[in-house]
């Protein structure tokens, strides 16, 4: 288990860490794919939906944002981890930009930074909608749907439909985007308060990268176990989180409550259509349109 923290955690490759514990590669490498297979194992037992509870740990701001959204149970994005791929698959891993390859992870967390459920192994450039309509809708995926009257916070990538909650479009959304002037229409109040909320997952996707540099710079594996060490990143994540270890890096960004993450940018839709929720129904959409108008109206009032 050191051998395969060492790592991950690090991002050390075979030949240092075979100096290191002074085993040979090939030992090294056999004692790397058992901790591995067995970390799958050990994924499903920590990464998994939560009794939608509220936790007694939470700050007193977040338990005021989790007052103006009831219903919210987690937050739901995508984030991009480093992958190493054949040159004649790179097309299909390109990232947004960079040139880099990359996988697209999806990923659910609730307000503890705890994920609840995590599926790995997309090409870098397929859109966070498309990665969570192709789970949503395949019946091996486990894809953890919420109960009729609670849904996930999501960006402006996503459908607001039923179960799913998006902010106002061509409106300022990201945090950043608040520094200067507070919100001062009913939209922008809405999309402050969502922002600051759905701002966990940013917080938990922070957490795991700092922790975790190889997702940063993945070692040349084949790619199931690099998708495999991606599972298993997370699996470590939450056990820290749910044994309540003493750990600095939860603390930091626990109170980093205005966490940016990289690549944020303003909400202007575009290409954020290609989900246009009609997967869900078209009633879902009229559902969720009209809670925003509660909650924003809430939020006026309030003010």
């Amino acid at each position: 288990m050191a051998i395969f923290l060492t790592i991950i955690g690090h991002n050390e490759r075979f030949r240092m860490v075979k100096r290191r514990f002074q085993h040979s590669t090939e030992t090294i490498h056999r004692h790397f794919r058992e901790v591995l297979r067995a970390m799958m194992k050990f994924a499903k037992e920590v990464i998994r939906p939560t009794h939608f509870e509220e936790n007694p740990n939470t700050s007193e701001r977040q338990r005021n944002l989790r007052q103006i959204f009831p219903g919210a149970i987690g937050a739901l994005d995508g984030t991009l981890i480093h992958a190493i791929v054949p040159a004649d698959q790179q097309a299909r891993y390109r990232g947004r930009g960079r040139g880099e390859c990359y996988q697209n992870v999806l990923g659910i967390c609730d307000f503890n930074m705890l994920f609840t459920y995590v599926w790995a192994g997309w090409e870098g450039i397929a859109h966070d909608a498309r990665v969570l309509r192709e789970v949503a809708f395949n019946p091996t995926s486990g894809f953890p749907f919420p109960p009729r009257d609670k849904y996930y916070l999501c960006d402006a990538a996503y459908a607001n439909t039923r179960g799913f909650m998006t902010p106002y479009r061509n409106t300022r959304y990201w945090l950043s985007d608040f520094r200067r002037q507070r919100a001062l229409t009913r939209e922008e109040r809405f999309n402050h308060a969502h922002a600051q909320l759905r701002n966990v997952i940013e917080r938990a996707y922070g957490v795991l990268k700092a922790r975790f540099p190889i997702l940063k710079q993945m070692a040349p594996y084949p790619f199931r176990i690099q998708r495999n060490v991606v599972i298993a990143c997370f699996a470590v994540h939450n056990f820290i989180r749910r044994c309540n270890i003493h750990d600095q890096l939860f603390m930091d960004y626990d109170n980093d409550s205005t966490f940016i993450a990289e690549g944020q940018e303003e909400i202007e839709g575009g290409d954020e259509d290609d989900m246009d929720g009609r997967p869900f129904g078209t009633q879902n959409n009229e559902y969720m349109a009209n809670l925003h108008n509660q909650i924003a109206n809430q939020l006026m009032l309030n003010a």
